[in-house]
């Protein structure tokens, strides 16, 4: 056998070992907890409150917008880390994209807090 499907079968073997433990672990957790069922378990539960209404509730857009922003931000934060601890190997090139770059979200900034999404009211 080579070196390289000797090294295919230990990742198989370890990741048999793996769910086996996991079904195992599963398996025993399900025999040993006590069952049992009450009629307030399968409630509806909302933060501590019951639920009012019959259907969903409707939610503004604009916390949704301010979720996609929050994501828009951190993913930033992925960009700019890299750039920051190589920024010797870019030199001007990589300054200039970098203020490129962050003019763009700045203008996305902007036009969100010129519609309003910012505001939490």
């Amino acid at each position: 056998m080579s070196a390289f499907l000797r090294d295919y079968l230990t990742v198989a073997i370890f990741g048999a070992v793996a769910v086996g433990l996991l079904g195992g672990v599963l398996g025993l957790g399900s025999f040993i907890r006590p069952k049992r069922p009450q009629a307030g378990k399968y409630l509806t539960y909302e933060s501590g409150v019951d639920p009012v209404g019959i259907g969903w509730g409707q939610f503004e857009v604009r916390y949704y917008i301010f979720a996609l922003l929050f994501v828009m931000f951190d993913v930033e934060a992925v960009f700019i880390f890299p750039w920051a601890t190589r920024l010797e190997a870019y030199g001007t090139f990589g300054a200039v994209e970098m203020g490129l770059f962050i003019a763009v979200l700045a203008l996305g900034l902007l036009y969100a807090w010129r519609k309003g999404v910012l505001r939490w009211i």
